[in-house]
């Protein structure tokens, strides 16, 4: 008898589990086109790794969700700070009772400290440039830290958000896990890290601690699946709720006519540029540099890819920044291209060669570049690589054109000063992605940084951009801005209209419906 009385009760409890507020797990399906190298905060330039890191991390300060003005800026980390009368020294007061993930602990001043002189370290940073106004960081007590600067920097509170350096890790796990807390990452975000399956997926789950509360989200399963066409099969099948979209207008369009399918474009967009690498002969004249802009048609490029995608630029500076200026612009002459290569003594053409990456948000444009170019006696030979192999070869100074795309904190200097300083020449001690080997402006990027004034500011900027477009340093395209599409079950818990880190931010708030 008393067999099956537990065997009534034991019964009668797994039919009441539902009923009894015992909720199934919520999980979050989502995809992007590439796998992830690494979710050290610090060393995370990638798409695919900023997409993660964005979930994980939070900054002193954060850009509102949704947003990616810095007039959006608001508290994060640091409940509040003041700023000395000159602009060089900062205190920022941290909150209290803010649980790292896992077992690590309670964040205090220790780390914050640790986190931006690691930020600052060339050796253990990929933004130590952005922290070069940073003279020293310090612990006034366990929840205040004071920043002294070299000279006030305008965009220091955005080297101190959640992007890029500014992201705070645990001062503990960073130092046990040395080089293996790329792999093991620990921040205080929404989301800590689970594991990761190199090519197939990266695992989150919930913080449970998380200042703001717990996620309503209890597990994102971010899957790697390179191809377009299987992306939008698996988001058409029901076994995505939110996917990397193709950023193609014509794709854009039939998306938005297809139910399920919410399309979301957003900034900052990507900034594409032809880096011509000036230390590859013939490309160190500067009349067959001049050549290659005159022959690249950038209305061809908006046209495929389309309006609303990719807007034209007109800068080495993308279109929006704080400091862009148009001065100087390059215009399709095919006649001119021409010329310009016979008078360098090239009249019967040139041959040169370049990386190119295989991903779909590439090798289409350098295909329409390789025709254009063409047609003005430039034959322009193509290795098409994954694109890993492809960031890893331009890097070591391989190409001698590159096709690349970023976005930065909108502001002149941090474009000018990665891609057009000197000091940022790839193959360096001090690389960055200065693909060209562009020297003309350092002296102006440099002396931008501590201008007493934002009219001086500007003017140095609008200095700098003129050098660079007049030595061709690069040729600007366009603006190839995010495109994502989510699920008509997923609500991001606010709108829409940037993301600093590329990808839309998955937030305490974000909520998604049972299928």
């Amino acid at each position: 008898m008393n067999r099956l009385v537990s065997g009534i009760a034991g019964l009668m409890l797994s039919t009441c589990l539902p009923v009894m507020g015992w909720a199934e797990e919520v999980v979050l399906r989502s995809a992007g086109n590439g796998d992830v190298s690494t979710l050290d905060a610090h060393r995370a330039s990638s798409t695919n790794d900023k997409t993660i890191v964005g979930w994980m991390y939070n900054g002193l300060v954060r850009f509102k969700p949704g947003s990616a003005s810095p007039k959006d800026l608001e508290p994060d980390l640091a409940e509040r700070w003041e700023t000395s009368e000159d602009g060089k020294v900062w205190t920022f007061h941290l909150r209290k009772g803010v649980k790292f993930h896992g077992d690590w602990g309670e964040l205090t001043a220790d780390d914050v400290v640790y986190s931006l002189q690691r930020s600052a370290d060339p050796k253990r940073s990929t933004f130590s440039s952005d922290f070069a106004a940073m003279e020293k960081v310090e612990k006034v007590d366990d929840y205040t830290v004071r920043v002294t600067l070299k000279y006030a920097d305008v965009n220091f509170l955005g080297r101190v958000s959640n992007y890029h350096g500014g992201n705070i890790v645990s001062a503990k796990a960073a130092e046990k896990l040395g080089d293996k807390f790329g792999s093991n990452p620990v921040g205080t975000g929404p989301f800590s890290f689970v594991e990761q399956v190199t090519q197939q997926y990266v695992k989150l789950a919930a913080h449970p601690d998380y200042f703001r509360g717990k996620p309503k989200i209890d597990t994102i399963m971010q899957r790697v699946i390179p191809s377009d066409s299987a992306r939008e099969l698996a988001f058409t099948s029901g076994e995505l709720d939110l996917m990397y979209g193709k950023r193609e207008q014509r794709w854009v369009d039939a998306a938005r006519k297809r139910e399920g399918f919410n399309v979301q474009i957003f900034q900052p967009g990507e900034y594409r540029l032809l880096h011509i690498n000036q230390s590859v002969p013939p490309l160190d004249d500067v009349r067959v540099r001049r050549a290659i802009a005159a022959a690249v048609n950038t209305a061809d490029l908006v046209r495929y890819a389309g309006p609303d995608v990719a807007p034209k630029g007109c800068s080495v500076v993308p279109p929006g920044y704080l400091g862009e200026d148009c001065s100087v612009t390059y215009s399709y002459d095919l006649e001119k291209a021409k010329g310009l290569l016979a008078e360098a003594g090239h009249k019967d053409g040139i041959s040169i060669k370049a990386i190119v990456s295989s991903n779909t948000a590439q090798l289409p444009f350098m295909e329409i570049i390789q025709a254009q170019l063409a047609k003005a006696g430039i034959k322009m030979e193509m290795q098409v690589v994954d694109h890993a192999t492809y960031q890893s070869q331009t890097r070591k100074d391989l190409s001698a054109l590159v096709f690349y795309g970023a976005a930065r904190f909108p502001i002149a200097d941090t474009y000018l000063s990665e891609f057009f300083h000197s000091r940022a020449t790839v193959n360096t001690p001090t690389a960055a992605t200065n693909f060209s080997h562009c020297a003309v402006a350092d002296k102006e990027i440099e002396e931008a940084r501590v201008a007493p004034s934002a009219e001086k500011q500007n003017a140095l900027w609008k200095e700098a951009q003129r050098k660079i477009m007049e030595d061709v340093c690069a040729v600007p395209l366009f603006e190839l801005r995010q495109v994502w599409a989510r699920s008509d079950a997923l609500d991001f818990g606010y709108e829409l209209k940037g993301a600093i880190n590329l990808a839309p931010p998955i937030t305490e708030a974000t909520t998604l419906k049972p299928r």
